[in-house]
Order: structure tokens, then sequence, then C-alpha cells
């Protein structure tokens, strides 16, 4: 019986996907079957589109069947090339265009409140996902993926790197586990990607390990652009390894804490006032704030009560963290105003900051506010306060003469 290749999605609900089916002929040259809602205007399209990817890989005789639910040219692309996979052995990799839109990259010290995941293998959420402007976006290849799926769902990812306007967030990608992590990385790597999220971590070597196969991959093909790291702690062990973790390479950027998996590591329920994730929440933000880099919390499940979620991010921001994942775009606007410094909260920041540089100006060694002497950490976080609502535009760069 010929083997047949099948890639991708299709029947009710689906969305910018397709399934494709790739058998090979003996002889009697390519067959392509289409059947598609838009197949009246693409159907030509689609076609060369097909055609050209089987001349690629050099492949002169089979069926191709596409059953399309209005899919974009990089999915199919990515489907069709995984259902070839199954059939022809083969390490040549089909490539769009390289979006001149997505060659940017991002600096270590950005603000990382958001973070949208993207499930890696439904393409439906990554076309549209950089209009919620989050700081970041997550095309994830571990929990969201099912095992019989890694495969298509990193070329499916490799091609949203290459060709999705995320309009400027940053690109992040969460790995599998190690050891099947080191694969995923051949996917991303090379295309631009500006992070690398490390889930489960336990262990500065399970870092060094990934750090070497990203070396060895920039490497070979020439990437110039660091890729930076976010380890997620998910269980007692990685907790206590905290800051070991956090200070094992200069490429760490953030401490992520995944509180599904711990709280199922510990033997506890999670609730939503997160008692019984306390100490590792704070394990997390003193290796964090230790090693001079962002805390980020878990994410909130609950997406249809904002309330709760901005309750929620209150808890987070009052134990130090600096953001937290997003699993629905409609929390965005929640969390980015909930770690934004309040009106209260700002007012102090002015007068300490004023007061720090009229100190400075008067060659003073003591800052005082009111009758209060104000130590050096809190003029620190007054500053960062204040850099905060600018970046925000909370505040114009003239605050300063405003408030004379």
């Amino acid at each position: 019986m010929e083997k047949m290749g099948i890639a991708g999605n299709g029947g009710k609900g689906i969305k910018n996907d397709c399934l494709v089916k790739f058998r090979l002929k003996d002889s009697g040259g390519i067959e392509i079957n289409i059947k598609s809602k838009v197949e009246l205007f693409f159907k030509d399209h689609y076609e060369k589109l097909i055609r050209e990817e089987l001349q690629f890989f050099g492949i002169e005789n089979c069926v191709v069947e596409l059953d399309d639910a209005a899919a974009y040219d990089f999915v199919i692309m990515a489907r069709l090339e995984a259902a070839i996979k199954q059939v022809v052995e083969t390490t040549k990799e089909y490539l769009p265009d390289m979006n001149e839109k997505n060659l940017y990259n991002t600096a270590k010290e950005k603000t990382r409140r958001t973070r949208l995941y993207l499930p890696g293998n439904t393409p439906k959420y990554m076309i549209n996902a950089g209009l919620h402007h989050p700081d970041g976006v997550i095309l994830d290849l571990e929990d969201s993926v099912s095992y019989d799926k890694k495969d298509e769902a990193r070329i499916l990812v490799r091609n949203a790197l290459r060709s999705v306007d995320f309009y400027g967030a940053e690109r992040m990608a969460r790995i599998n586990q190690l050891p099947m992590g080191l694969t995923d990385l051949d996917f991303l790597v090379p295309h631009n990607v500006n992070l690398i999220l490390i889930p489960k971590c336990e262990s500065k070597e399970e870092v060094k390990t990934i750090e070497n196969r990203i070396f060895a991959l920039r490497e070979k093909h020439n990437i110039k652009n660091n890729i930076w790291l976010m380890p997620i702690l998910e269980s007692a062990k990685g907790v206590m390894n905290a800051y070991e973790i956090a200070t094992s390479s200069e490429n760490i950027v953030a401490l992520a804490i995944g509180l599904e998996d711990y709280t199922a590591d510990i033997g506890v329920a999670r609730t939503d006032s997160g008692s019984e994730s306390l100490f590792a929440r704070m394990m997390l933000v003193n290796a964090a704030k230790a090693a001079g880099i962002l805390a980020i919390d878990s994410v909130f499940s609950e997406i249809n009560d904002m309330k709760a979620l901005e309750e929620n991010v209150k808890r987070s921001k009052a134990l130090g963290f600096d953001g937290m994942g997003v699993i629905h775009p409609r929390q965005i606007p929640v969390i980015e105003r909930a770690f934004l410094p309040t009106e209260k909260e700002l007012e102090k920041a002015k007068k300490i900051v004023l007061a720090f540089k009229k100190a400075e100006k008067e060659g003073l060694g003591v800052v005082t506010v009111g009758s209060k002497m104000v130590d050096p950490p809190v003029v620190k976080r007054a500053m960062k306060t204040i850099d905060d609502a600018l970046k925000a535009g909370l505040i114009s760069e003239n605050w300063e003469e405003e408030n004379e």
C-alpha cells in the first residue's frame, strides 16, 4: 500500500488553515485536487504554488489533495512540506521569502509586560496577533501542540517567523523540553526569532545546553543578532534553583513562572488568591531582581472575568513582577494598564526625582522630600516609575519643567 502524508487541519470550524494529503505515484505526472470555498478566485494560484513546491523537492509523479479553509500561502507551503516529508526522505526546506518587516532585533532591557501565547499548529491565531500590540508573541511548540503534530508545527512556526507581520512585537518561541527542544531550535534560530522560552527549566545545565545549540546555529547561519532566553520555572526543583538559573547566561532577560505545572508538582490546587504559590513566586522575584532581570508571572486562565484579572495583576505587581503571560488578546489592555504606575505612585515618584536632582545640583548627599529622608533604593525605584510613565506616554518629556 502506498504511503500517504497528511498534514494540517480540516473540517468544520477550521479557519486560515488547510488539510493536505500527498501520495507518490510511479508514473502519470502530477495530479492536484483542490477543494476550497474560494476556489473560484484562487484555484489557479493554489495550483501554481503547489507545483512550484513539488518542483523544488524534485517530485514528478504524485497526487496532492488540498482541502482549504482560506489558508495563507505560507500555511499551504508548510502543510505541503510536512506531508511530503512524511513520505520522502529529504533535508531540503522550502522557505517563503522573508518579510522585510520581520528583520528587527530586540534589546535585552525592554518592556515585557504582556506576552501573547499562540498555539504553534493553529495559524488563525498568528495572522492578526500583532494588531493587538502585545509586547511579545509566543509561537508555542510545547503544551499546545500534540506529540504527533510536532514536526508539522515546527515547519508552520518557521514559515510564520518569515511571513507574518507581528507589528514590532518581540518574536518569541517556546520550545519543547530537552532533548526535543534542540530540534525545535533548528526551525527557529535561522529565521530571526528574538527570544526562546525554556519550559520546565530546572538547572543551569539545561540553559547551557540550549545556549550552546543556539551558538552553533548562529555560527552555521552567520547570524549576528542576539537571541534572548527566558527560562520558565514550573517545578519545586526549578524554583529552588531559581538564582542559579537566572545567572547561568548573559542572554537571559527574564525568569517566568508556570503555575499550573508548579502547583501540580507540589500536589495542590491552584487558587485565585495564589497563597499556595506565594513562596515560589517570591523565590522567582528575588532571584530575578538579584540577577538584574525581569520577573514574569504566570497566565490568568479565566478569559472572561476582567475584574478578577485586574485584581490578579495588582497582586502580581505588588509582589514585584514586571509582566505576565496572556492567553487571549482581550487581556492585554487590562494587564498593560494594571502594571502601569497609578496617579498616586506617579506623583510620589515625581517629588522624589525632583528632590534628588535638586540635591545633586546643590551638592547635597542627602535627599529629602518634605521632612523625610529618601534612601538611594527609593530614588532608583522612583526613577524607574518615571521611565515607565514616559514610555507609556503618561507624562511628557518636559514633565520636570511642568512641575517646577
